[in-house]
């Protein structure tokens, strides 16, 4: 491997300089911020920070309210996750098969990574729009099956299919790169030994599309507790009756709406803490039954 020799540091620190640069503004800075006044109280027009030890802590772990976005955070992420890899495998063996029309819908496929989170909800919001959008039609058919404005299971479904959507696209383009890596003679020795198209999926495939699996579900457990804000605001803005208000949200809501800097803070940290922790309990329980050769 060629590499590149500096012969003064200088250069090199210019180099890297803008990156550390932003790094330390948009991460080590905010995050810097947020552990100070996660545990000071932040007055909510200046005035100076008062230490308030772990209390920010201790009234959100008592907070029924708190403990509920919680659990809803967890069954989003859970929902969002399955529907979005189920659906990107799906599209993916479909273009590595090379079906009829596979160059085009692998292009399709591609495209919705690149619209952003708020016109992804927007899109979904009149879709599922009771009374304006397609499933309209189906409430004419069966008044009162679909009503997301009023009930909150139906604004959760519809907050996860949206959340999912958006990140088939990704999913799609690391499960198509992980088929087309398998060596094609193997498929072809499960043909001729008289394997179905479904049984060379199960027992070829998959197991060596685990190392790949591994790394997009830590990638949308992640993404599903940390960038459902956008689309959260525009479809629902955390409602009916708080039913889809997920951490990320409440987290805005009490620092921005109702000022309270501090507690938001401690909602940042503990929500920075969880995923640390899912990510850890995958590493060390899932990652073991992964085989990477």
């Amino acid at each position: 491997m060629r590499r590149a020799y500096f012969r003064n540091n200088w250069i090199a620190a210019l180099v890297v300089a803008p990156q550390l640069l932003i790094i330390f503004v948009f991460f080590y800075w905010p995050t810097s911020q947020a552990l100070y006044w996660a545990f000071t109280f932040e007055q909510p027009w200046g005035g100076g920070n008062e230490w308030a030890g772990f209390e920010n802590f201790r009234n959100l772990l008592t907070d029924d309210r708190y403990w509920h976005s919680i659990r809803v955070s967890i069954v989003y992420a859970a929902g969002a996750t399955v529907l979005s890899m189920s659906a990107a495998l799906i599209l993916a063996v479909f273009a590595d098969r090379q079906l009829r029309g596979y160059r085009a819908y692998r292009i399709g496929a591609i495209w919705p990574y690149a619209v952003a989170a708020p016109a992804v909800g927007l899109a979904f919001r009149f879709i599922f729009n009771p009374s304006a959008g397609v499933m309209s039609y189906v409430n004419e058919a069966f008044p009162g099956f679909w009503d997301p404005i009023l009930n909150g299971d139906h604004a959760l479904i519809m907050v996860m299919i949206a959340g999912a959507w958006k990140q088939v696209a990704y999913n799609f383009i690391f499960f198509l790169a992980g088929l087309q890596a398998i060596p094609r003679s193997l498929i072809e020795a499960g043909a001729m030994d008289g394997a179905s198209i479904l049984r060379r999926m199960r027992d070829i495939q998959l197991p060596l599309l685990a190392p790949t699996f591994f790394f997009v579900l830590v990638i949308n457990i992640n993404d599903s507790f940390t960038d459902s804000f956008g689309i959260v605001d525009t479809m629902t803005a955390g409602g009916p009756a708080r039913a889809t208000n997920l951490m990320v949200y409440k987290i805005y809501v009490d620092g921005f709406r109702g000022l309270d800097y501090s507690g938001a803070a401690a909602q940042s940290i503990i929500l920075m803490l969880l995923v640390i922790a899912l990510t850890v309990v995958q590493f060390r329980y899932i990652e073991r039954r992964v085989h990477y050769t």
